[in-house]
């Protein structure tokens, strides 16, 4: 269980919290690699993607956004270093595809694979007065998923997702028994409205957009055969809108914001220990139940607010803040982006900048993606 712990708190999602005796412990999940956005628009925008334009990313925050692809085939692959103050070979990988089905364009399949690296773990025991090695252990966490897409209206549109997801915090070593690697399957709802561009302020086009999804519904993960300490999956509700301002043929500038809430319960005061400070436990309740329980806790609610200005639809400059409670892990930073497009090929990079007192494993990180518009103009790419 100390492997456990140690690769949950300083691997997962690198968060520090200074908590008193009498301060609420943050929410902490199974496969908290799930809550990282993966690729670098978004990371540009303040992590949030459920109401944003559409792009080859859209199956990590919203497959319902492929329906309006303006390409009837796409594929992503973005690279995030995580850790880069402490370590060079943890990182992620995000992979994803979709593609149009039928001429008429309104479904689309999609998938995506999330690789999370841990880098490489050396173990050592003391035997006597010597230090001996026990070898080296290869942490990592992936999910594959597969979503199918379905306008219901011009307007309108909403997803499917079915994901597998495998959480290996051992690395392939167990010599004890006690942890073992987890694997569970999961499931997306989503919805996506864009709207059809109108008369917006003095002359100007616009364009509004509005999102939502509940990400990672599924049973728990079980890392070591106790029915009492299996692990929450990182279950989300994101809400989202934006709206895209046409300056002119070639000039547009896009608003948007983000709500977002974990759907898992919160520790609960079991008891007092001996200096009548209380005790936290997570409740031990089933996947649904656990999603009305998170609303006892308000501070696990996220927002992000972002601003992307694009030109030609060859070059994008972006921006965006993210803000977490103190309480829930503090994660509180700007972060800023370019977007580079030529022919089919696209380069997205994005930059964070802390602005929290708390450190966080992605501080003065530069995230890198590249995508390919594999097919053709779809028939969205008019609106």
């Amino acid at each position: 269980m100390k492997l456990k712990s140690k690769l949950f708190l300083g691997l997962s999602l690198g968060i520090a919290v200074n908590l008193t005796a009498q301060e609420v412990p943050p929410v902490l999940t199974g496969a908290p690699f799930l809550r990282i956005g993966p690729d670098a628009r978004a990371g540009a925008m303040g992590d949030q993607g459920v109401s944003t334009s559409t792009d080859a990313f859209s199956q990590f925050w919203n497959a319902a956004k492929y329906p309006f692809s303006k390409t009837t085939s796409a594929i992503g692959v973005n690279y995030t270093p995580y850790m880069g103050k402490l370590t060079n070979d943890v990182f992620l990988l995000y992979g994803a595809y979709h593609q149009f089905l039928g001429q008429e364009e309104r479904a689309t399949i999609s998938a995506s694979i999330y690789y999370f690296n841990m880098g490489d773990v050396d173990l050592t025991k003391i035997v006597g007065s010597e230090v001996v090695s026990e070898g080296t252990a290869k942490p990592n966490e992936f999910a594959i998923d597969v979503a199918y897409g379905l306008k219901l209206a011009d307007t309108y549109s909403m997803a499917v997702t079915g994901r597998f997801i495998r959480s290996d915090l051992s690395g392939g070593f167990n010599s004890d028994n006690t942890l073992k690697a987890a694997n569970t399957f999961a499931v997306d709802v989503a919805g996506y409205y864009q709207s059809e561009k109108h008369q917006s302020f003095g002359e100007y086009e616009g364009q509004a957009r509005a999102g939502w999804a509940i990400q990672n519904l599924g049973p728990r993960l079980d890392y070591t055969g106790d029915e009492e300490s299996r692990s929450y999956l990182p279950t989300m509700a994101r809400l989202g809108a934006g709206y895209d301002l046409y300056i002119d043929d070639l000039n547009k500038i896009g608003v948007s914001a983000e709500a977002s809430k974990l759907l898992v319960p919160g520790p609960e005061v079991s008891g007092t220990d001996t200096n009548g400070n209380p005790i936290y436990d997570v409740p031990n309740v089933g996947v649904i139940e656990g999603i009305g329980k998170s609303f006892n806790n308000p501070k696990s609610v996220m927002l992000s607010g972002a601003m992307e200005y694009s030109y030609d639809n060859a070059f994008a400059v972006r921006a965006g803040y993210f803000h977490e409670s103190a309480q829930q892990g503090a994660r509180q930073y700007a972060t800023v982006g370019v977007g580079l497009k030529y022919q089919s090929f696209g380069l997205d990079l994005s930059y964070l900048i802390n602005t929290s007192k708390v450190n966080t494993a992605l501080d003065n990180t530069l995230r890198f993606g590249l995508t390919w518009n594999i097919g053709e103009e779809s028939s969205n790419a008019d609106y």
